[in-house]
């Protein structure tokens, strides 16, 4: 069996300790609550508010037990060895009857007309399993109205029970921070922010209050009026229908009775189909609830291994796109200056025709072929697979070019593997996280809830080197503010000083690292005095920042686009490598490299060889043997010939070099950078193939435009930034005449001749394992449901949640440190002033083609912006929606301005995402390029600033979060519920006749049996 050096999973079992439960020997895990042991054989034991993702919050004391006499709350109370504990006795027993019955006179309920009927409201069966048949505190409406300002899902405070799972969630979890209970009211309630409507808080619209709530107080709006069979009815009717009910209806025995059957009606209607989410690389996964085409509601599981049941605006609700009248449903032909619908016959006969015809007059790698981040691995190896073994070239390349090719090399180089070196759960585990050119919050919203959530509630430290305050820079213990460029001056810096303090891990670099002397020597330039020369950074920052390194046990790095995105983007990233290499941290739980992938499958498609210089699992094009390997098993003779990077295609188009392109799935027009020259390449292009869900820009250069299906259509599998390989189900099925873009390459490749005879993605994924040892032990079958691989994948089926544990896969299994010289950013004539930055926006992904087709989110940042500084504003007399031109020497956009403290001096700051194209960002940024990856230098653009209105209307609007003003909280503050006048305490010593009662059968006066 083949092994892959370097690989090692991750295992770990805590002591076992026994607990008797009624009688019953049950073993737990040493530290567990009472809870759990309870539930390993009652497994309908109640507990409201207690949930596994958000922990003990105490506030339903439905989970009341007796442990040795005592009455606890089971959730709160951990477990000890030789414990007895009882739960069937009368005490315990009136106990949570008790505070049911608290629960109930909070809440109005009819199930039978109620959205929330569906097998999986808690409140519902928990007094289904209670058998609670009368409600001893009849309900009180409470003199709140429902809110439902928010576009995507409304509060009713007459159905809110208190339990604060929202607000642990918002609080803890999510830590936004926004959501807490005013308990001094006569009557609690939750509100948002200092007590304001929801779309004026700093609401970020995640959904984890409405996917936690355990009842119908908070819920998704597609789902009001759609679930149920009678849930549709008009209000004034249906609350005639309520009250009727209750007035007749002698307890909730027949109420149940008829809601159960009505919520087993609702299964024959409505689908509830597991995906993985098509925006960042973060990888959530969840259920998607459907009725027909209509999405009712994003479903997270506990079970989802990247985000259990967190989500971001996105995720939760941004699917409307599907379903918008705009999407490309049936093949397009140019014909003069229209495009007109043929059949998928004719439209695929013409690219066969037209991309033969240009190979045969000017060969193979005339022709360029583009692979796409949002597609799935099957798709992209396609067409990989297509470009190679059909069309002959290795002109094939994809999306991460933009973004995280020089990750990938300095990874590659030092490490051996292009991928995070350990996984999301890593990052939380940290001792001290760094996060270098990154704003995980609005770029990897759920990955950030981890780290936002060790820093408050474990003590996590933080340091953020950025442009930006972002939220992150304000949370962290250290913000660190470079000059644009300079990071390499000072991670080096720091890692020299590590060094002559001899604060580095000696023994990991004696036994495990090469090149250290060498190494070492190349850092003498780097001094504290040069690099405060370079990066503006203070000596004091620079040596806490070394002394933050040196008392952390556990370093983990994240860095993205601020690193990557410059003309030595490979060279800082091979810093960041360097220095964790240094330090040993790496290949330990809790530490190493995270270069965060932007899109849901930048990581995959770059693993299935979507690259000019690799075939699948990053093996060499230029190794004779992987040649072979390959054409032994595609049968075809493959191409020698150097293949070209998208950067590189576009010079050769205007060369005259490369006639042809095939682009799938990405809007290469607004997101690879100098735009007007690459949309001025488009244009000489003899042929042009666009595949795609959208009319987008680069539809517009198009000769034929093939409508594909986006990730609801179709299965298939992405691999997201933590090297986790995941399922997607068709959840609907392709709009219109669309086809998955694996059926549109089959169908291609069978016009040249080619024998494809895939029937499912499955058949090529095995393919790809067979071919691929990177991926050799990865099956549908070992993936099923929410099951997940992090490659390497070993044949045996085993994983690598954690890289480098015993060696590097490299001959001698040490990985190597690399000298490194400082390449100055690119400097720009005195006119351009203004030093732009660009970036994600958390409610929006990239240039929007997706997000501005949602109307909720179009609602809240309905237009895109530039943040300007409060001292820029000043001494140029900017107003938050002053209208201003921006101009780089290669090109210009009209834009209104935000004056914001994220920004700082003459730095701007421009979110890549607009409805409107010529408002986008790449119409500034040039074609220098990283030295080793061709990698565009996004980041190093100047520009010049011509203020063409100064008042205007303020592109912020109602509804953006950014507005709000956060309320931290340690979290839900249950101390003020005991504390109140009206709460009866219901825990504590048990006395009198019910001490240690009830083994026996059940008392029925209790429940009303």
């Amino acid at each position: 069996m083949a092994t892959i050096p370097g690989a090692a999973g991750v295992a770990s079992t805590l002591p076992q300790i026994q607990v008797d439960v009624d009688g019953e020997i049950v073993s737990i895990a040493e530290g567990e609550t009472v809870l759990s042991a309870i539930l390993r054989h009652q497994n309908e034991f109640p507990h409201i508010c207690y949930h596994p993702a958000l922990g003990p919050i105490e506030t339903c004391d439905t989970c009341i037990a007796e442990v040795d006499g005592q009455l606890v709350r089971a959730c709160s109370t951990t477990a000890s060895a030789g414990m007895k504990v009882k739960t069937k006795n009368i005490a315990s027993r009136f106990a949570r009857k008790e505070a049911m019955d608290r629960i109930l006179h909070n809440h109005e309920l009819y199930c039978t007309v109620c959205d929330n009927n569906n097998g999986n409201c808690t409140v519902h069966n928990t007094a289904m399993t209670m058998k609670v048949a009368h409600q001893k505190y009849p309900f009180e409406p409470k003199p709140y109205e429902q809110d439902n300002s928010n576009p995507f899902y409304r509060y009713d405070p007459d159905q809110c029970i208190l339990c604060g799972r929202c607000v642990e969630a918002c609080q803890n979890l999510q830590v936004s921070e926004v959501l807490s209970i005013d308990w001094e009211r006569e009557r609690p309630r939750v509100i948002w922010d200092d007590d304001v409507p929801i779309n004026e808080s700093s609401c970020v619209s995640c959904g984890h209050c409405v996917t936690v709530c355990p009842c119908n107080a908070l819920m998704e709006k597609p789902m009001l009026g759609e679930a149920g069979y009678l849930t549709g009815i008009q209000i004034p009717t249906l609350e005639r229908m309520i009250h009727l009910t209750k007035e007749t209806e002698p307890g909730y025995g027949p109420i149940f009775t008829i809601s159960e059957m009505e919520a087993k009606m609702r299964e024959s209607r409505i689908e509830r189909t597991k995906t993985v989410c098509t925006y960042c690389g973060v990888g959530c996964s969840f259920d998607v609830w459907t009725k027909g085409r209509k999405i009712l509601k994003v479903e997270p599981q506990m079970d989802a291994p990247a985000n259990q049941v967190s989500t971001c605006i996105k995720g939760k609700f941004g699917w409307d796109f599907v379903n918008n009248p705009e999407r490309i449903t049936e093949p397009l032909v140019r014909r003069g200056e229209a495009f007109v619908p043929v059949s998928w016959d004719e439209a695929l006969d013409l690219v066969a025709t037209r991309l033969q015809q240009i190979r045969d007059a000017n060969g193979p790698d005339a022709i360029g072929y583009i692979s796409s981040s949002k597609c799935t691995n099957e798709e992209n190896y396609l067409m990989q697979k297509f470009a190679r073994a059909v069309m002959g070239t290795n002109n094939i390349d994809n999306c991460s070019r933009y973004c995280q090719s020089p990750a990938t090399f300095a990874l590659r180089a030092t490490m051996g593997y292009g991928g995070d070196t350990g996984g999301i759960e890593d990052i939380a585990q940290s001792d001290l996280v760094m996060i270098v050119g990154a704003n995980p919050a609005e770029s990897h919203p759920v990955l950030s809830t981890r780290i936002r959530r060790a820093h408050k509630k474990h003590g996590q430290k933080l340091i953020v080197a950025d442009l930006r305050k972002n939220d992150l820079a304000h949370r962290a213990n250290l913000w660190l503010h470079p000059a644009p460029g300079s990071d390499l001056v000072w991670l080096s810096a720091v890692t020299k000083y590590l060094i002559d303090e001899g604060w580095y891990d000696e023994s990991f670099v004696n036994n495990r690292v090469d090149g250290f002397e060498a190494y070492k020597e190349s850092l003498e330039p780097f001094t504290l005095a040069y690099a405060e020369k370079e990066t503006g950074l203070s000596r004091e920052k620079l040596i806490q920042t070394a002394e933050m390194i040196r008392d952390a046990k556990r370093l983990a790095i994240c860095f993205a686009m601020g690193v990557t995105q410059h003309v030595a983007g490979s060279d800082t990233s091979t810093a960041i490598c360097n220095l964790l290499l240094v330090t040993g941290q790496v290949g330990r739980s809790g530490t190493g490299a995270y270069p965060l992938r932007g899109h849901n499958n930048v990581q995959g498609a770059g693993d299935m060889g979507c690259a000019p210089d690799v075939y699948p699992g990053y093996e060499s094009a230029g190794d004779e043997a992987v040649r072979t390997k390959y054409e032994a098993a595609w049968g075809v003779k493959l191409p020698t010939t150097k293949g070209l990077d998208n950067h590189q295609m576009v010079e050769a188009i205007h060369d005259g070099k490369l006639k042809a392109m095939y682009i799938m799935g990405e809007e290469m027009a607004l997101v690879d950078s100098n735009a007007n020259h690459v949309q001025a390449a488009f244009e000489k292009l003899e042929f042009f193939v666009v595949q795609d869900i959208f009319f987008s820009k680069t539809a517009q250069f198009a000769d034929v435009i093939l409508p594909a299906s986006p990730s609801l259509e179709k299965d298939g599998t992405f691999t997201n930034t933590e090297r986790r390989i995941q399922r997607l189900y068709q959840v609907l099925e392709p709009l219109g005449g669309s086809k998955p873009d694996w059926l549109i390459l089959t169908e291609l490749a069978r016009r040249f001749g080619a024998n494809w005879t895939y029937t499912h993605p499955g058949d090529i994924m095995h393919e790809v394992a067979g071919l691929a040892q990177l991926l050799s032990g990865v099956t549908y079958e070992r993936l099923e449901g929410y099951k997940s691989l992090q490659w390497p994948v070993r044949p045996d089926g085993s994983d690598t949640p954690l890289l480098y544990t015993e060696s590097f896969p490299f001959d001698n299994g040490r990985a190597k440190l690399i000298a490194l010289e400082y390449t100055a950013p690119l400097t720009f004539d005195a006119q351009y002033d203004l030093h732009i930055n660009n970036g994600r926006m958390l409610e929006h992904f990239h240039e929007g083609n997706l997000t501005y087709r949602v109307d909720g989110i179009k609602s809240k940042v309905p237009t895109t912006y530039v943040e300007v500084s409060p001292e820029l504003a000043n001494e140029r007399g900017l107003k938050d929606g002053s209208l201003v031109r921006l101009e780089s020497p290669y090109g210009k956009v009209k834009v209104r301005t935000v004056v914001t403290d994220r920004v700082v001096g003459k730095e701007l700051y421009m979110p890549m995402n607009t409805p409107k194209e010529e408002e986008a960002i790449n119409y500034l940024t040039s074609s220098y390029h990283d030295e080793h990856t061709h990698t565009p230098a996004y980041k190093e653009c100047m520009v010049h600033m011509e203020i063409l209105r100064q008042d205007g209307d303020s592109p912020m609007k109602r509804g953006n979060f950014r507005l709000g003003h956060p309320n931290p909280q340690p979290g839900v503050s249950v101390e003020k519920k005991w504390a109140r006048s009206d709460y009866e305490k219901l825990i504590g010593p048990i006395s009198g006749d019910t001490a240690g009662q009830g083994e026996a059968a059940e008392p029925k006066p209790l429940f009303g049996d």
